[in-house]
């Protein structure tokens, strides 16, 4: 790389002096819309192919592991969770229960996990029979590696972080790419595709094309992946919890709380309440058997709970049975906690008590997921998801043909200083949105100065 930003500016003619050669602006734009995409194209292959995937997680899990997930519906009633949770013990003798999946149709099985030390055991059960279908170390689940890969959060906080970087990074390209796909008086390559695979030019009006059908969808796709992010969505999440624009703190005013979140005890507590601290619940002065599982199951019933749901069990002298479920209706979402003593409701929030920014935010994670609007959303986001890959492939193969033999290829810096200085200064004016990105320009820009002048200093 050669971001070369120093040195005397050229003159500039008097009628020159006050505007940028459009050109030179054109080459300074490519320049960084090359390295953004040199840097996150490949992690967007992955984010693309491991979403694909996880868009359509219900339909697989329900054929490829129907085995485990559906069950033939009886006319009997099912069996109470209790005796489920004991029948799950059965087969993980030295685990202890900590979650119940009610199952959410009649086909569907039931779950119960088990914590054997740090790990987590999956036990799918029949809820007519008591049978055990199968049993899965959770962070070996499909969808589970699915979601882990997605997120590179398998690989720990660190890679995470770089998804993070990558989700701005598809910001800038989107914002760059835009700029180069603009016509200005072109009418070839702009809608069409022009000659043949065999020339560059075909490559590059196809991914020129390409992202001007999709680069709405993925700019919406990275916007609406950022709140799950490792910094920037954690900061959001506590601005607007702060700002009461989230977790609607008034339904935890004047009641006692644990230091434990939500997070910890359920798989999926939703973004906007995962930090909410879980509710504590008063022993009873005289010692006392609690209500029981198969009783808190049925109070959630009464309640309007629907079926599906994942209910963590108390943990303690003072936990609480934590029910959460977030169906594709999101209007349905709903997270409530019942002391375990009395069944007396300690919070129950639905998805109308979030604040403005924490629906909106739910409503776009639910799209993202391919939620909403039954399989046009699924396969709205499909066609978003591969038609980034696409843009990878072509973007990829155009460089290939275009690059020098024994060059890396990178599209040269304009002349003019003042261009270069511009438009960096507005590809970090982006960074500074998206902190972890702009750390990573920031960084870019170090190194090639740094290697500049040592190559500067080479040549003297």
């Amino acid at each position: 790389m050669s971001i070369v930003l120093h040195g005397s500016a050229p003159a500039y003619g008097a009628t020159a002096t006050g505007r940028l050669s459009s050109d030179a602006f054109y080459r300074a734009v490519w320049r960084w819309h090359f390295y953004a995409g040199l840097l996150c194209l490949p992690f967007l292959i992955s984010l693309s192919a491991t979403g694909a995937l996880y868009l359509f997680k219900d339909e697989i899990n329900g054929s490829l592991f129907a085995y485990r997930t559906k069950v033939a519906p009886q006319a009997m009633a099912p069996l109470g969770p209790d005796r489920l949770i004991f029948n799950a013990l059965q087969t993980v003798p030295d685990g202890a229960p900590v979650t119940y999946v009610d199952p959410a149709a009649p086909d569907a099985a039931a779950r119960v996990t088990v914590a054997v030390g740090d790990r987590r055991i999956q036990v799918y059960l029949n809820p007519y029979t008591g049978d055990v279908l199968d049993r899965v170390d959770s962070d070996r689940e499909f969808m589970a590696v699915v979601r882990g890969l997605h997120s590179l959060a398998l690989l720990g906080p660190l890679a995470n972080a770089v998804i993070e970087i990558v989700a701005g990074f598809a910001v800038i390209l989107v914002v760059t790419g835009t700029y180069l796909w603009w016509p200005r008086g072109r009418s070839s390559g702009v809608v069409t595709v022009r000659a043949t695979p065999r020339r560059r030019v075909w490559w590059r009006d196809l991914h020129a094309v390409t992202g001007f059908v999709a680069g709405g969808g993925l700019l919406f796709l990275a916007l609406t992946g950022l709140p799950w992010s490792i910094w920037w969505g954690q900061q959001l999440r506590a601005w607007s919890n702060a700002a009461g624009l989230g977790q609607p703190a008034a339904l935890w005013a004047n009641r006692p709380v644990s230091t434990i979140p939500l997070r910890d005890r359920l798989e999926d507590a939703g973004w906007t309440l995962q930090d909410a601290p879980i509710p504590r619940s008063t022993p009873p002065a005289a010692a006392g058997a609690g209500i029981g599982i198969d009783e808190a199951v049925a109070s959630l019933g009464r309640m309007g709970m629907p079926h599906g749901f994942e209910l963590a069990l108390p943990v303690g002298a003072d936990g609480v049975y934590a029910a959460a479920i977030y169906p594709r209706d999101v209007t349905r979402q709903r997270v409530i906690t019942l002391d375990q003593y009395s069944g007396r409701p300690l919070v129950d929030v639905r998805f109308a008590d979030l604040g403005p920014v924490g629906r909106a935010i739910q409503y776009g994670i639910g799209i993202h997921k391919g939620e909403h609007w039954g399989r046009a959303n699924q396969f709205a986001m499909l066609a978003f998801c591969l038609a980034t890959i696409l843009l990878a492939v072509t973007a990829g193969t155009m460089w290939w043909k275009r690059r020098p033999a024994g060059s890396l290829g990178v599209p040269p810096w304009p002349p003019n200083r003042r261009v270069r200085v511009t438009v960096t200064l507005m590809i970090l004016g982006l960074g500074i949105l998206f902190p972890l990105t702009g750390l990573a320009i920031a960084g870019m820009l170090g190194l090639d100065l740094g290697v500049d002048r040592l190559r500067r200093r080479g040549m003297s």
